[in-house]
């Protein structure tokens, strides 16, 4: 699968067991060496305690923009992502929102439609976004100019400055397609300086490269987090 790029718990230390026994034994060897039921239960309480943080610690959240032209397959990845039907999808008129688990992390997910007419809209969502996800139609060779300058015009956008931006050079099922490779020399995206990216090519139909690219976000959204 071709893409671009730019750029074990441990378990707290037990100081006493004591607290633990009916009658406790202040004896030296006592300390060094408790009976073994009592070591067991020590250790499992241990865990558990360990266990029920990590159950009720919520996951991180993080908001993701997703762009494009229209008829890009942005809602097909969009319903990839979440595990949903793609038998039927219709274009976008508004916008559509989806939250999904992926490696710790809550991924709220906004489906943005890509026509003309709804593009000048798209910086009504740009507050917060922790990474943008561009979508573009790899076969549609046609409208590379087009999505080019739509993508430059939001890497200049001051609420998107510095945001990790993952493009994903679509429809590579069809035979037509474009390789990354070659999309990305045609965008120049070699010359982004300011923030980190990544071009990864995939099929929204097949959901081929489309958890590679996720897994790109997450690796990032961890280290720009920190």
């Amino acid at each position: 699968m071709e893409c671009m790029s730019g750029s074990s718990l441990r378990l707290p230390l037990i100081s006493s067991v004591i607290s633990e026994a009916t009658n406790p034994v202040t004896s030296p060897a006592f300390l060094s060496n408790p009976p073994r039921r009592l070591r067991r239960k020590t250790i499992n309480m241990g865990l558990l305690s360990i266990l029920r943080k990590l159950k009720s610690a919520p996951d991180q959240e993080v908001r993701i923009l997703l762009l494009g032209l229209d008829n890009g397959g942005k809602t097909t990845l969009l319903k990839q992502l979440a595990s949903e039907d793609i038998s039927h999808i219709t274009p976008t008129q508004g916008f559509n929102i989806k939250s999904v688990q992926s490696q710790g992390f809550k991924l709220n997910v906004w489906d943005i439609g890509g026509q003309r007419k709804i593009r000048p809209y798209w910086r009504n969502y740009f507050e917060n976004t922790d990474v943008l996800i561009y979508v573009i139609d790899s076969a549609d060779r046609k409208r590379f100019e087009e999505t080019g300058q739509e993508l430059a015009e939001l890497l200049d956008e001051e609420k998107l400055s510095g945001v990790p931006v993952l493009i994903f050079a679509n429809k590579q099922d069809l035979l037509t397609a474009a390789p990354a490779s070659e999309i990305a020399e045609g965008l120049n995206l070699h010359t982004i300086r300011d923030r980190m990216w990544q071009i990864q090519s995939c099929s929204a139909l097949t959901g081929e490269g489309v958890q590679d690219g996720m897994n790109w976000v997450c690796k990032n959204v961890t280290a720009k987090k920190k």
